[in-house]
């Protein structure tokens, strides 16, 4: 693949994605090709070069149609409030890529045990006693009480009506 021209290389990432993993590093770090290819599939950003991992419009691009790519993103954009709440909106799984900053934000946590009560294991401490979070997640999956900081929380009548 390394004798492809830009254009070749910007029709077929255009029809397939993925084919961004085939091609030289030289178009991985194209930034138009890379667009092109999370526009066709939005997992593509895994084969993006790091540099347009670290952009916040080629992220945003590939995090709003898929949600869990925000795992290939740079560090600094996993404490970019925007991308990840973008993230736990599809897939609240994405907590778990977050800054420990994002994980004591109320909205994003909320955000992310609205579709994964699961996910309030990787929530703040702080955030794991919140009664609205806690009640959100167990509301989602029962199974998130164990994961709540404050026992008092156990035995709130809310928390226990949604338990049964």
């Amino acid at each position: 693949m390394q004798n492809m021209n830009r254009e070749s290389v910007l029709e077929e990432v255009k029809k397939r994605g993925s084919f961004l993993d085939e091609v030289s590093e030289e178009w991985k770090d194209d930034k138009e090709i890379v667009m092109a290819a999370i526009e066709q599939d939005g997992n593509a950003l895994e084969f993006a070069s790091n540099r347009l991992k670290a952009d916040k419009e080629v992220v945003l691009a590939s995090v709003k149609k898929v949600g869990w790519t925000v795992c290939y993103a740079d560090e600094t954009l996993k404490n970019d409030r925007e991308v990840v709440m973008e993230g736990v909106k599809i897939n609240g799984q994405e907590l778990y890529y977050a800054s420990p900053e994002l994980r004591d934000d109320d909205e994003v946590v909320l955000e992310a045990v609205k579709n994964k009560g699961l996910i309030l294991k990787y929530a703040s401490k702080r955030l794991r006693a919140d009664k609205k979070i806690v009640l959100t997640a167990i509301q989602n999956d029962k199974r998130a009480i164990s994961f709540i900081s404050d026992d008092t929380l156990k035995e709130d009548e809310d928390i226990k009506k949604a338990l049964e």
